[in-house]
């Protein structure tokens, strides 16, 4: 790789840091190469982007996108989006499915978490759901009212027949 080529992933991986809401490293030594095509399908699913960056090109993108406190050893595979949520289920998920995908650590909301945070963070409802939510508790009453009328009718029907 030549040094334009690494100044230019840098440069890419460093505007796109700074654009996600969350930025999850992963250790994903053991796994194999359909299980991260696998992690990277249900990733692109949800608008997430997962992919290994050297060590050195990564710490360079974080020092540039001021992401600091995360150290890199070892093998690292960064999982990152506009959505932390979304971030955080993917990973998660995918730990659950595979002994050896082990989070590491995650910058989220400006700060260091660990994988305790992730895992705390991918059990929470996203926002789509935390509407639905809304929604059938402000239909609740409506619902009731009529399957209550409905029910007024019935006996109403009943004792004129």
């Amino acid at each position: 790789m030549t040094k334009n080529q690494k100044v230019e992933i840098v440069k890419n991986i460093t505007e796109e840091f700074k654009a996600s809401a969350a930025v999850v490293v992963c250790d994903f030594r053991g796994i194999d190469v359909p299980a991260i095509e696998e992690l990277r399908i249900d990733a692109k699913e949800m608008n997430v982007k997962v992919r290994v960056i050297k060590n050195t090109l990564a710490s360079i993108a974080m020092k540039n996108a001021d992401i600091e406190g995360i150290d890199l050893t070892n093998t690292n595979i960064f999982v990152w989006g506009e959505d932390q949520l979304d971030v955080t289920k993917v990973v998660a998920k995918f730990a659950k499915a595979n002994d050896k995908f082990v989070i590491k650590t995650a910058f989220i909301d400006g700060e260091v978490s660990d994988a305790a945070k992730v895992e705390a963070l991918s059990k929470m409802p996203s926002r789509d759901e935390l509407i639905g939510m809304l929604l059938q508790t402000w239909m609740a009453p409506v619902t009731n009212f009529t399957i209550g009328l409905d029910a007024l009718r019935a006996q109403k029907e009943e004792e004129s027949a």
